[in-house]
């Protein structure tokens, strides 16, 4: 019997499997597709995603494949700029760039190679799983192979549905979605420049405020640019894709003689969360369990926190040294944090696809604020039974850069850790961290990047969970092992 099985090894499903792996679990993946979908989706992740895949052991590639974006700019029809949204070029405090775009394609390949190398990963490709059947003490998902039709079945300690937003699983759990309130219709066209192009918009995401037809730029990895316009009343949906229909919509900015036509197709931007995001041994991730507007890039980048989040409960229940309540704390973390994200986008979403007076000038009144709009879209871990209002618990941990040019995430692995002002560093804080459930690894503030960490928390200790958000500050033993007494 297996630890997990994962539905779906799309960028979500392979970030799983490659935690849980490295983690010791044993895991099967499942994907109907036998190869990966080779045409863009996904464009954007942030420097907390990096973070994630840099413990999925893939960042000395996937940087090969990156380009660092500046940020964003709204515009009106006029062209004149309403918000300027730059991002930092410089490394921020999650030890990578704030933002970065990618041809998604290229993530899921340096995903699925890397789980070559996880010894306790089986990866199957063309299996389509149909059936998910319930015991006491397992699951047993039921496949057919679809090169071939043969049916099979494998035991799992614990499903997760990574299967997008006609999630088999999420049905199977009986979870309905609750509407956030946008559901929009857009054409995303992705284009491959044929040389230079010299009415170039430049590397920033461009947000064209116009009520006439809203629409989106985003400068793509190498020469890949993308539109995204949204539908009007009148457009024919099912003919607009079409590329005699797509070039008239962009010929102020490209024509097919400086580009050819990648992907054209019409999207439905939704934004739901599922209800109930467990139910005894399956649970969902991804699409599955939410799905945003793409107006902040931050669609794949929830499913990844996802991942993080669950891939260290599922390893503390599996290994027994956690009860299995400790997954309920995933959607309660989950679900406040992800729905910030999402009605964040709404709103954003529509400010950008004003189309009438009333609409425009609010608008205008909204953006009037300026980057301060935009500034709160870094939510802490929604409340629950790890996190609550104290000491920074559920906040995002810095990953100082050390002396010798190392990560810290690197020097502590997938683990709890504790980082502790040297001068509190004695026997009776080892033995608080050799007593603990988690046996975290201990790090003395010794050097000036981990001691700034620490004089901006205003904190002796902190104590850092697998997923690298706080566990929450101390700044006694006793203190560090209420901290502890949090995980049951």
């Amino acid at each position: 019997m297996l630890d997990v099985a994962i539905i779906g090894l799309g960028p979500v499903g392979a970030t799983l499997a490659n935690l849980l792996g490295k983690l010791g679990l044993s895991v099967a993946a499942f994907d109907r597709a036998t190869e990966i979908f080779p045409l863009p989706r996904a464009v954007h992740f942030d420097g907390e995603t990096m973070r994630v895949f840099q413990e999925a052991g893939i960042t000395p590639q996937l940087l090969d494949y990156c380009h660092v974006s500046p940020g964003m700019k709204f515009v009106d029809p006029n062209g004149k700029l309403l918000v300027d949204w730059p991002r930092p070029m410089e490394v921020g405090s999650q030890g990578w760039h704030p933002s970065y775009r990618f041809h998604q394609p290229d993530l899921e390949r340096l995903l699925r190679e890397r789980l070559h190398d996880r010894r306790g990963v089986q990866v199957k490709l063309g299996c389509d799983v149909y059936a998910v059947d319930e015991h006491d003490t397992h699951l047993t998902l039921r496949y057919e192979d679809v090169c071939n039709g043969r049916l099979a079945s494998l035991d799992a300690r614990y499903v997760v549905g990574c299967d997008g937003a006609r999630s088999l699983v999420r049905r199977l759990i009986g979870s309905e979605l609750e509407d956030l309130g946008l559901h929009e219709k857009w054409l995303v066209f992705d284009a491959i420049l044929k040389g230079p192009w010299p009415r170039s918009l430049g590397d920033f995401s461009i947000q064209f405020c116009n009520p006439r037809r809203p629409a989106t730029y985003v400068r793509g990895v190498g020469n890949r640019r993308r539109w995204e316009i949204m539908l009007m009343p009148g457009d024919n949906v099912a003919e607009i894709s079409r590329p005699e229909n797509i070039w008239p919509l962009v010929e102020s900015w490209i024509s097919p003689d400086e580009a050819d036509i990648e992907r054209g197709a019409v999207y439905t931007f939704h934004s739901v969360i599922a209800q109930n995001w467990r139910k005894g041994r399956m649970l969902l991730a991804g699409d599955a369990a939410h799905q945003t507007p793409p107006f902040l890039g931050q669609g794949m980048c929830a499913g990844v926190r996802d991942a993080a989040n669950l891939a260290w409960k599922l390893q503390a229940v599996v290994s027994g040294r956690c009860a299995s309540s400790l997954l309920d704390t995933y959607q309660a973390e989950r679900h406040p944090h992800v729905a910030e994200y999402i009605r964040l986008a709404v709103r954003l979403g529509r400010l950008i696809q004003a189309t009438d007076g009333a609409q425009v000038q609010e608008r205008d009144q909204q953006f009037a604020q300026g980057p301060e709009l935009l500034r709160s879209i870094t939510p802490a871990l929604g409340a629950s039974a790890l996190n609550d209002a104290q000491g920074g618990a559920g906040t995002l941990s810095w990953q100082p850069l050390l002396r010798d040019g190392s990560y810290m995430d690197d020097k502590v692995g997938m683990n709890f850790y504790v980082v502790a002002q040297p001068g509190l560093i004695d026997d009776e804080l080892k033995a608080a961290c050799t007593a603990a459930v988690m046996k975290p690894v201990l790090v003395p503030a010794n050097e000036p990047a981990i001691a700034d960490w620490l004089d901006a928390l205003g904190a002796g200790m902190v104590v850092v969970r697998p997923d690298r958000y706080l566990l929450g500050t101390a700044n006694t033993p006793q203190e560090l092992r209420r901290l502890w007494s949090r995980l049951g």
